[in-house]
């Protein structure tokens, strides 16, 4: 349709059906692929296949279609996980699903990985202005007292939502709440704002100092960015997965040594310092976005989840000992857009979708990132990397 100003205008209508599909391709018609364009993106002519998107999207107009591969066995013994696993990977990028189902095979064969969930909270933090330090002082103090308050407003809103502990921070007259929540198998970030808005609305109801304005989130949580503050604790799921590597296995899987990946370990952490990075690491955002794209997670958490340590050291047999440590991982088993057809099939092919499965997912996550490491850190001093791209990327 078009605006009184002379431009084409989607309806205002977030539904999705049939009409308003329509109404929003007709706004996109600008050529005469347009109908080819259509069919590119709608996966199905079905409307009523359709109605699974409707809590997950606005302005639809179709869906993205990226190549999903598998990397594995992988062998996870965890608190929660135990077992064989089967990881479906989402990416564009060629050699990715190769180096994952490497690190996968190396680690099955070496005895699984131990994977270990270490803490787990969701966080909000909303901000609170006043006139003078003073009143934040007193509104700092105030709030202290009020968790059992601020817990039974939490639990008018969610029934998989806790409230688990509130630091408090003030510059000048500003004063920051942090919140921190466990959400159940729920990833978690609707379900912490929406408690947050209560708390704040029974906060501002109640307390003896009146802010003069206040915001639901005040950039001091941590979400969907790397912060120091996340990496020293925990945002989403800590976890924590190790294994060791047979030096044969090293070789025969890796083409180098163990002391050759320790040396790259040493040198890529002095690199890490010297870059000023959040953590040291390799390339957890690969193994994270492609499973994330797949099982049905929110994918910017990427930006906070691919913050972490990777370790290697030789073992007094001349082994090699590899471990990851994860403080981030925004992950649900239920929510979001586990749901979709697509991440639904994907995280039953793993076993780990619906309730009481949110743990395992991370552990099994942290799990996957570990192969990651080694494949690339092998890849690397093997002098393989740059082959490995050529071949699989350019070469096919």
């Amino acid at each position: 349709m078009k605006s009184s100003s002379g431009f084409s205008r989607l309806p205002r209508d977030w539904r999705l059906t049939p009409e308003a599909l329509e109404q929003r391709w007709a706004c996109l018609q600008q050529n005469s692929q347009n109908q080819v364009l259509q069919q590119a993106l709608l996966s199905t002519s079905d409307d009523s296949a359709l109605d699974c998107y409707q809590k997950n999207i606005e302005n639809f107009i179709g869906v993205a279609k990226v190549p999903i591969g598998v990397a594995g066995p992988l062998r996870v013994q965890g608190a929660f996980a135990q077992g064989d696993y089967w990881m479906p990977l989402a990416t564009t990028e060629a050699a990715l699903v190769a180096s994952y189902h490497r690190g996968a095979q190396l680690i099955t064969r070496s005895g699984g990985a131990q994977a270990l969930l270490l803490s787990e909270g969701v966080s909000r933090a909303p901000g609170f202005v006043f006139e003078t330090l003073r009143q934040a002082g007193q509104f700092g103090t105030w709030a202290l007292e009020q968790m059992d308050y601020f817990k039974a407003e939490t639990a008018k809103t969610t029934r998989y939502g806790q409230l688990q502990e509130m630091h408090i921070s003030l510059e000048g007259n500003h004063v920051y709440l942090r919140f921190t929540f466990t959400t159940g198998d729920a990833a978690g970030q609707n379900m912490v704002t929406l408690a947050t808005a209560q708390i704040c609305q029974w906060i501002c109801a109640h307390s003896p100092v009146a802010p003069k304005y206040h915001f639901i989130e005040a950039n001091f949580s941590g979400d969907k960015k790397a912060s120091a503050q996340s990496f020293q604790t925990v945002r989403g799921k800590k976890v924590s997965a190790e294994v060791c590597v047979p030096a044969r296995l090293v070789r025969r899987f890796l083409h180098t040594t163990p002391e050759r990946m320790t040396d790259y370990w040493r040198m890529s952490s002095m690199g890490g310092v010297l870059s000023g990075t959040i953590g040291v690491q390799g390339h957890y955002a690969n193994g994270l976005a492609a499973l994330f794209l797949a099982c049905g997670q929110d994918v910017a958490c990427v930006a906070e989840a691919a913050v972490g340590v990777t370790r290697f050291e030789l073992t007094d047999e001349g082994d090699l000992y590899a471990a990851v440590t994860l403080p981030n991982l925004i992950m649900g088993s239920v929510g979001g857009g586990t749901g979709l057809p697509t991440q639904q099939a994907c995280l039953q092919l793993m076993g780990l979708a619906g309730e009481h499965k949110a743990r395992a997912l991370a552990e099994v996550t942290a799990a996957l990132l570990l192969a990651g490491e080694l494949s690339i850190i092998g890849a690397l001093c093997a002098g393989h990397f740059a082959r490995a791209h050529q071949s699989l990327a350019r070469g096919r």
